[in-house]
């Protein structure tokens, strides 16, 4: 769940991105797990249909064994080689710098998507 205000718009990354409503000061929590983040298993996807599968895995990241849906705008955070959040904990994100209102948050896939082929950022 994303702790900080934030708008969804077009981004400059690709597609649609998460942008701070209000300045975020360096050290801030940006997004924890919450409750009412989707945590499905392998077996919850084999039971989806192929398409079902296919559109899940577009928001969904992996890690220890969960594919993690974030209910809210956090499924929309973009990849950057210079992320302006931490996302290296499964269970919170914090600003690395201050983050000026207007501006789009990025994390670093790398960090956190075990399932993540490197080829694919970018794409």
């Amino acid at each position: 769940m994303m702790t900080v205000r934030t708008r969804l718009g077009i981004s400059p990354i690709h597609g649609i991105g998460v942008f701070a409503v209000e300045p975020i000061p360096k050290g801030t929590v940006t997004w924890r797990l919450s409750e009412w983040d989707l945590q499905l298993t392998d077996a919850d996807l084999a039971r989806m249909s192929p398409a079902a599968r296919e559109s899940i895995s577009i928001h969904t990241y992996v890690q220890d064994g969960r594919h993690v849906l974030c209910f809210d705008h956090g499924r929309f955070m973009n990849h950057s080689d210079a992320p302006n959040t931490d996302a290296a904990s499964a269970e919170v994100n914090y600003a690395l710098r201050d983050i000026a209102a207007g501006e789009e948050l990025t994390c670093d896939y790398r960090v956190f998507d075990q399932a993540l082929d490197p080829a694919e950022i970018g794409r």
